[in-house]
């Protein structure tokens, strides 16, 4: 294997999981509206879990749906 292919694929693997992450926050964070868990009374943090459990499954089918076109379109 070229040294150039395996920089690239270790790069593209870091980069993805740092992408990933960084959605995780951007969700969690969006879901707080910006508080701090802290900072919230008990209602405000029952339902920023809610939220925040709607939008990660609203994640996953977006990123299941972007794998199924990238199948799709390979035909």
């Amino acid at each position: 294997m070229n040294t150039n292919r395996l920089i690239n694929m270790i790069m593209r693997k870091a980069i993805n999981m740092f992408v990933s992450k960084g959605l995780n926050k951007g969700i969690d964070m969006a879901s707080r509206k910006g508080k701090r868990p802290e900072d919230m009374t008990p209602e405000e943090r029952q339902a920023a879990q809610r939220s925040n459990k709607q939008m990660k499954q609203t994640a996953k089918r977006a990123r299941q749906a972007q794998r199924a076109l990238r199948r799709m379109g390979k035909f």
